[in-house]
């Protein structure tokens, strides 16, 4: 649809350009508000695809978040530690390196996808979220007891990770690559869906016995579609930690699980730009009514009500709802 297409680039142009303005004013702080939005954004835009492309209500996302995190914490702990990392014979070092960082988060949120889908897709419904719920659950546990890397405390990193040819201490510049690579997710989650797996996908979420009766797997294309929405969401932990240069056993959380997913359901469900609004929503009501009252969530429930209630394709779907214009 045009109007939706041109609400996508709306959005995305209005955070550049508050970026823009903000390092011209010289407010750091705003710049650094902006890039949360930008990887809270990206987390929502993986759980889309499992979410909004596959059905699949997940309550466990903070374990691929957290893995991600932590995969860069420990990397950069080794790092400015000058101490490889020992796993049984083999021995890896240390990286400050944000490829190398990116890379490492992918991969090891994607096994654990991997390996956590084929477990929890043999159900279904209540029980599937369940048993997310009760992986985050584990993976949040094992985390508070891991005392190598801080246990409940949470560990520290007192570096930022590099890019080639970039200065990530400029706030503008790390703001830069973590909107790059939301475009480039974006980019990349619009083209699954126009794919022939993302409308296998969708039929298997709507009619999989009409998808079995041509010979695809249900099973198997939600289990692709979970392994890539663990891995994007990931390399949002990863980035998320470097932001903060931190990370502790709260990135496990169900309940960080349960904000990624109001951020979809206030953006839209299945939306492309979705993920965005709610990030962008969610942050904007943290900054403006935390520091009037400490229950500001109280008003985000009051929204998120009146969303599901009137508005079930969320925001994008009041602005831009679907079957209004054509390409």
């Amino acid at each position: 649809m045009i109007r939706e297409r041109y609400l996508n680039l709306g959005v995305l142009a209005l955070l550049l350009a508050l970026a823009l303005l903000a390092r011209l004013a010289d407010q750091s702080f705003t710049i650094t508000v902006l890039t949360k939005v930008v990887i809270l954004a990206l987390a929502a835009a993986g759980l889309n695809i499992a979410l909004g492309l596959g059905g699949l209500v997940s309550l466990g996302h903070a374990v691929f978040f957290g893995l991600g995190g932590y995969a860069m914490g420990i990397l950069a702990f080794h790092a400015q530690n000058f101490a490889p990392l020992e796993l049984g014979p083999l021995t890896i070092a240390g990286s400050k390196s944000m490829p190398v960082i990116w890379l490492t988060a992918i991969a090891v949120s994607a096994l654990a996808a991997l390996v956590i889908g084929l477990l929890s897709l043999r159900t279904s419904g209540v029980y599937f979220i369940m048993i997310t719920l009760a992986f985050g659950q584990m993976f949040y546990y094992f985390s508070i007891s891991w005392a190598a890397y801080g246990g409940e405390d949470g560990l520290s990193i007192y570096i930022r990770n590099g890019f080639p040819g970039l200065n990530m201490l400029d706030p503008i510049q790390f703001f830069g690559i973590c909107f790059a690579v939301l475009c480039l997710v974006l980019l990349f989650s619009d083209r699954l869906a126009r794919s022939p797996f993302g409308l296998a996908l969708n039929a298997a979420r709507q009619v999989p016995v009409r998808v079995e009766t041509v010979g695809l797997s249900p099973m198997r294309l939600k289990l692709l579609a979970f392994v890539i929405s663990g891995a994007i969401t990931g390399l949002a932990g990863a980035l998320y930690a470097d932001l903060n240069r931190f990370v502790s056993p709260t990135m496990f959380s169900w309940q960080l699980s349960g904000e990624l997913m109001v951020l979809v359901i206030l953006g839209g469900v299945g939306r492309l730009i979705g993920p965005v609004v709610g990030a962008a929503i969610f942050v904007a009501l943290e900054q403006l009514l935390g520091g009037l009252t400490a229950f500001w969530q109280i008003w985000l429930g009051v929204i998120l009500l009146l969303i599901v209630l009137f508005a079930r394709g969320g925001v994008v779907g009041l602005i831009a709802p679907k079957g209004v214009g054509h390409d």
